[in-house]
């Protein structure tokens, strides 16, 4: 397996990522990260495309710096389910080609089955053209293997946190495919398939390498099943404001002070 960079590495100042401890920021249900999204959109006016922007940006950030602090030349996959998680994978596509990496993305399902801001994403890779396929209808089973053995990284945007039950149809497909082809993982909030209250998997998951969390971690993440799925834990800033959370009873303190992409320590 390839190896990925550490978070840290000295006398390298841009591969740097501060380190808050897990203890000092609160974690979140499903029905209350739900929540979150909600009034952000509805009540705060931050648009779902605006915080994706956020998540894809953050994520190649992350991916830049596991993969040494220069993406020209890399080669990461994309793997993206058709839900808003998948549409920030995408978004993080195009900064990661903008960078300078080889990026092939992989859709678990046809565009026409995405959600609204996924297709967003979507339609500005095919403008920019960016390899974009589908998994089992535009890739055969060993096409796919063979970009999975190639990859320096794969992206795992498949599922989030309204995962229900176990993941199903061509998205477990994909997921099992990817989980078993021994690269470097970084998955976007949670490892796909990993219930995110209670850490566990009913079904098929993805063991990461890292994970970015995203505005706060969700409970399951900190649970000992969830902290050995998701490898190495970092968080990201979605510019969420403390008005918003204060009205779930959340005191979040200030947890991106030193930087809007922070690992989480024991």
């Amino acid at each position: 397996m390839t190896e990925l960079a550490a978070a840290t590495v000295d006398g390298a100042a841009d591969l740097v990522i501060p380190r808050v401890p897990a203890a000092l920021v609160p974690s979140v249900r499903a029905d209350q990260m739900a929540e979150v999204d909600r009034l952000a959109v509805g009540e705060f006016g931050v648009a779902l495309l605006a915080m994706m922007e956020q998540a894809g940006s953050h994520l190649a950030e992350l991916a830049r710096v596991l993969l040494g602090g220069d993406l020209r030349g890399r080669s990461v996959l994309v793997a993206a389910g058709p839900g808003n998680n998948g549409g920030g994978g995408l978004a993080a596509a195009r900064y990661l080609v903008n960078r300078g990496a080889s990026v092939r993305v992989v859709l678990a399902r046809p565009a026409l089955r995405l959600g609204e801001a996924a297709r967003h994403q979507l339609g500005t890779l095919l403008a920019m053209s960016v390899s974009c396929c589908v998994n089992a209808y535009d890739l055969s089973d060993a096409e796919l293997g063979t970009t999975l053995e190639t990859a320096d990284l794969v992206v795992d945007a498949l599922l989030g946190y309204n995962l229900a039950g176990p993941p199903r149809g061509e998205v477990a497909a994909l997921l099992r495919r990817v989980g078993s082809a021994g690269r470097p993982i970084l998955s976007l909030d949670l490892p796909s398939g990993l219930d995110p209250d209670t850490g566990e998997a009913p079904g098929s998951v993805i063991d990461a390498t890292a994970t970015l969390a995203l505005a706060l971690p969700k409970r399951g993440l900190l649970t000992s099943a969830g902290r050995a799925r998701a490898g190495r834990l970092y968080l990201a800033d979605l510019g969420l404001p403390a008005a918003l959370y204060a009205r779930l009873g959340l005191a979040v303190g200030a947890p991106f002070a030193a930087g809007r992409l922070v690992e989480l320590g024991a």
